[in-house]
């Protein structure tokens, strides 16, 4: 592998996860406001605001609260929504002042498996460190942890 492709490679995060529920609902938990709030962000964090418009050249602002009071704004702009198969956005952590930190695309696959479940691929890049992607994927793991176990309840 030459270093150019090493380091793309690090600089993605691909994640793997099929959920035990039709594809149509994953879809909408990923595109309605009420269901949003309640799982994207990780265990023992809260989501006390968030807005935004979700479709392609919508946007969408939330803030991420954690168990010390401390908040984590993320923004974004959505690039494609088309449902129940594939969504596009971009992401980028703001700063205390307001500005955008570096922007990352997110690109979320779904398709549905021969037993009625809900294969997803969720996609982020480019990163600048290693670091930063995996931070990010323990705090995609752990949002996704929180998805999975709202679809189980309403399975």
């Amino acid at each position: 592998m030459n270093m150019e492709t090493t380091q793309k490679a690090d600089a993605e995060l691909a994640i793997q996860r099929v959920f035990n529920a039709p594809r149509d609902l994953v879809f909408e938990m990923w595109t309605r406001k009420e269901h949003l709030d309640r799982w994207s962000c990780p265990e023992g964090m809260t989501i006390p605001v968030s807005e935004g418009d979700i479709r392609a050249g919508g946007w969408f602002r939330t803030c991420m609260r954690g168990s010390d009071g401390s908040e984590h704004w993320v923004s974004g702009t959505y690039h494609e929504v088309s449902p129940p198969e594939r969504i596009v956005f971009t992401h980028a952590w703001e700063e205390e002042d307001g500005a955008r930190g570096h922007e990352t695309v997110v690109t979320i696959v779904f398709s549905d498996t021969d037993d009625g479940k809900t294969h997803m691929h969720f996609h982020q890049a480019f990163f600048t460190s290693t670091a930063s992607r995996d931070g990010h994927e323990e705090g995609w793991t752990s949002s996704f942890n929180k998805l999975d176990a709202l679809l189980s309840k309403a399975a």
